[in-house]
């Protein structure tokens, strides 16, 4: 089905003819896509069913990102890509409203999943997009979600808007483009590039920058906090922050500005979603490597994009297993949230005809395969090893320890139970 390309048609969706036709999309099969549009086109624009059916399509793929709020919700297909999730939207809105920042301007704020989260903050937005089409839904997002008192939408080219009496501005540059809008991984290919956006950041109290999480730390402002974020095991951005400097403060920061929500120039961060969890890095040297222990510790993505394996390292007392693998290892047991920790049973030379041996062996039917720093793919092995009805399971991880092809397995902390 077609998707909204124009203002009128999406006006039309707005219409009370386009309302009906949405609530009664609402929970429409997209296997009945066919017969779903015959039947509404004896009553209805084709066209209009057309854009209704895309509309319906795009609320139903936003679900992942913005929960119950996407049914109410409109979208284009760039906006539901570049949309940040609802979980860290509002985590970044939270330490925002924390710092005092109570106005804001949203740069590229594409379909407004931003300003919703930094309106429920309680902080009021200025929402600019270049992009027509984008500021519509953007309007309408925010008086579908009724927040259309504390956003106010402008149509403009944000390199010339003025931010001036703002307390923060934000900022989340396209990061897709060319023939078939791939990622783009130039930070200064970015729309608009990242110099830019770190310049208009250096001119409010406070700032925030969504980059892709696979940024080189090289290019990173110097005088900025960057911060990686996951939800549910999986980074999903990182943030450039800027302020905090003596006198740049806006207001007051409340009593939840402690040290997961002040600014640390230079400083690397990872927070874990939803708990909420933030490691600010100590700037430690990696852990000399060493023999793999009882215990295996998998640090989450975050941690690792902000290079803060060696804080983890700390914190469990422990040692890397190779110089150029994120694995640390340790001989006993330590409670962290930023790493997943494993019970060590095996520790054998890389040997497919020795694992298939030994988990027949052990009755195992059903292994859970984690590589780094192995060129093998945990698919081709899944098949080489041609896994039984046995009733055990396994973790097996595929890595390098002192350099040579090594074969870890264990089990996961979390299933053990005392005296297992």
């Amino acid at each position: 089905m077609g998707q909204v390309t124009d203002l009128d048609t999406f006006a039309a969706l707005l219409a009370p003819e386009g309302q009906a036709l949405l609530t009664a999309l609402r929970d429409h099969d997209p296997a009945d896509e066919l017969t779903t549009a015959t039947r509404l086109r004896k009553d209805h624009p084709a066209p209009l069913v057309s854009a209704a059916l895309g509309q319906a399509q795009l609320r139903q793929r936003a679900a992942a990102k913005f929960g119950a709020d996407a049914r109410l919700m409109y979208f284009t297909p760039h906006g539901v890509e570049q949309s940040t999730r609802a979980v860290v939207a509002a985590h970044r809105a939270a330490r925002l409203a924390a710092l005092g920042v109570r106005t804001l301007a949203d740069l590229c704020c594409g379909i407004g999943g931003d300003a919703l989260a930094l309106a429920r903050a309680g902080i009021s937005v200025l929402a600019v997009d270049r992009d027509p089409l984008a500021c519509a839904a953007a309007r309408a997002n925010a008086e579908a979600l009724g927040l259309a008192e504390l956003i106010e939408v402008r149509c403009a080219d944000v390199t010339e808007v003025d931010t001036t009496g703002y307390d923060a501005v934000f900022v989340d540059p396209a990061r897709r483009g060319g023939v078939r809008g791939g990622r783009i991984f130039d930070p200064e290919a970015y729309s608009p590039p990242l110099s830019w956006a770190v310049e208009a950041a250096r001119t409010a109290p406070y700032a925030a920058l969504k980059i892709a999480p696979g940024v080189p730390h090289d290019a990173l402002p110097a005088d900025a906090e960057t911060e990686w974020i996951s939800d549910a095991g999986k980074v999903k951005e990182a943030v450039v922050w800027f302020g905090g400097t003596p006198g740049s403060a806006p207001a007051a920061p409340d009593a939840m500005a402690g040290a997961a929500h002040r600014i640390v120039p230079g400083g690397r961060r990872a927070t874990l979603l939803p708990a909420g969890d933030s490691l600010l890095g100590a700037g430690l040297p990696d852990p000399e490597p060493g023999p793999v222990g009882a215990w295996l510790y998998e640090p989450d993505g975050a941690v690792i994009r902000a290079h803060l394996v060696a804080d983890v390292a700390r914190q469990t007392g422990g040692r890397l297993i190779d110089p150029t693998i994120a694995y640390i290892t340790a001989d006993t047991l330590t409670e962290t949230p930023y790493a997943t920790a494993y019970a060590i049973t095996d520790v054998l030379p890389f040997n497919v005809k020795k694992l298939k041996a030994l988990l027949r062996e052990r009755e195992v039917g059903i292994a859970v395969i984690k590589k780094r720093g192995s060129a093998v793919e945990p698919e081709e092995l899944r098949k080489k090893l041609k896994l039984g009805s046995g009733r055990r399971s396994c973790t097996i991880f595929l890595t390098r320890v002192a350099g040579a092809p090594t074969m870890l397995l264990g089990h996961p902390a979390a299933e053990l139970t005392p005296g297992r």
